[in-house]
């Protein structure tokens, strides 16, 4: 059978490839954190209205069209599912600069969550099917750094595109591209043959999505990684999104000069985070698969400290400081979670895998932590004014992580057990 991903330059282009287009996918997924306190001033928004806007709302729609593609891709063309979403996904993103009301950026909002739910699960089923399974935990990691790629240059882009042009120009200038990168991965990426490298016949056959469910569930390896995974989104999608808008109310910075801090630490620092996190798990993990759940656990018990400092101290040097340690362990957990994941199922579960682990994910994560925040926020207003979000966050972002670092411990006390039963 021809396999067009024997040479490494080509895997490592389509590699590159995804994980640019996982980077556009949080440019357009951060950069209304950043233009938030502009755009709350114009339309006239509350902290709950921003959470919705940011978390809810979006992940609502994000993870419900998020299985009904993945079970598409585990049957068809992913390219091509790709190429679609990260089209459709830049679009409401552009028009996001033309809305009038709460209302109308809602719509757009929930457009862009819907493009973005085609994006991952098939990129995570071609990543691990062009890359061998000892390297599949840092090619996933790789591809991961997107997400602090994307929130680097949302941060960067968007910051100074508001403080020079204002927030609707940078929705449009930064959503255009995207439209044309869906080009560039429908005409240069190859569908990959599904299980060459592991020298497997894939059946035809799909498997029915209940089978995929409650295999999974009866896991409880998966169980406890799922939930480890979604605590440490709820910390994460609870700092992306109202970091700038701590910053801007409590140390009174521009959104540029904020920007740019913010795209370092949480952006820079956090690609090379993720990475490492990928490619500690492979070489650790060829003596003990449990380290593909220990080193994201570890790393995940040593944000909070770090942020708890950010959120309480007066300084704002010290602050900006700080913020690079959260930045760098925060999204570690990500390559090793969903390589494990992909582990433990089927050749044809894998987009639907990480659907799954998605949805969990994305629902504790993005649908309550950005809300969860905001609501605290707005109940603490009458007694704290500006200094409200600071301790919403206080209370409840060092609190997940904590938790989450507890789940990856217990899920890694079940890996080889849940490993032994496999199926094709």
């Amino acid at each position: 059978m021809n396999n067009a991903y024997e040479k490494p330059g080509v895997r490592n282009y389509v590699l590159v490839i995804l994980t640019l287009v996982y980077t556009f996918n949080f440019i357009d997924r951060q950069l209304l954190s950043i233009l938030q306190e502009a755009i709350k001033a114009e339309l006239l928004l509350s902290d709950s209205q921003l959470g919705l806007l940011t978390g809810f709302a979006f992940a609502m729609f994000y993870v419900t069209a998020g299985v009904p593609i993945a079970r598409l891709a585990d049957r068809s063309n992913r390219r091509n599912i790709v190429a679609v979403s990260v089209g459709l996904w830049s679009f409401m993103t552009a028009i996001s600069g033309f809305v009038q009301n709460f209302v109308q950026l809602l719509l757009a909002r929930i457009g862009v969550g819907i493009g973005e739910a085609g994006g991952s699960p098939p990129s995570h089923s071609i990543v691990s099917d062009i890359f061998p399974p000892e390297k599949r935990a840092s090619a996933l990691s790789f591809y991961s750094t997107g997400v602090n790629l994307g929130i680097m240059f949302g941060f960067l882009f968007g910051g100074w595109l508001n403080e020079f042009f204002g927030w609707r120009v940078a929705f449009f200038v930064v959503g255009v591209p995207g439209i044309l990168l869906a080009g560039i991965v429908f005409v240069t990426v190859r569908e990959p043959v599904r299980g060459l490298l592991e020298n497997k016949k894939v059946s035809d056959e799909q498997v029915p999505f209940r089978q995929v469910v409650t295999y999974l569930w009866q896991l409880k390896t998966f169980r406890h990684l799922a939930l480890a995974s979604g605590l440490n989104a709820f910390a994460g999608y609870g700092t992306a999104n109202w970091l700038a808008s701590f910053f801007i109310r409590s140390h009174e910075m521009s959104t540029g000069e904020l920007g740019t801090w913010l795209a370092m630490s949480t952006g820079l620092a956090g690609a090379f985070g993720i990475f490492l996190g990928g490619v500690l798990g492979d070489r650790f993990g060829k003596k003990d698969k449990r380290w593909y759940l220990w080193v994201p656990g570890l790393a995940t018990a040593l944000v909070a400290p770090f942020m708890i400092i950010v959120l309480l101290t007066g300084s704002q040097f010290l602050a900006l400081i700080c913020v690079f340690i959260p930045g760098f362990l925060q999204n570690v957990y990500l390559g090793n979670s969903i390589a494990t994941t992909h582990n433990l199922v089927g050749l044809r579960w894998r987009s639907t895998a990480s659907a799954l682990l998605f949805l969990i994910l994305n629902i504790i994560g993005l649908g309550m932590g950005p809300f969860a925040v905001g609501l605290l926020s707005d109940a603490f207003t009458p007694t704290l004014g500006m200094e409200a979000l600071r301790y919403s966050m206080l209370i409840l972002l060092p609190t997940a992580m904590i938790w989450s670092s507890l789940h990856f411990y217990i899920a890694s006390r079940t890996l080889y057990k849940d490993l032994e039963g496999v199926p094709d």
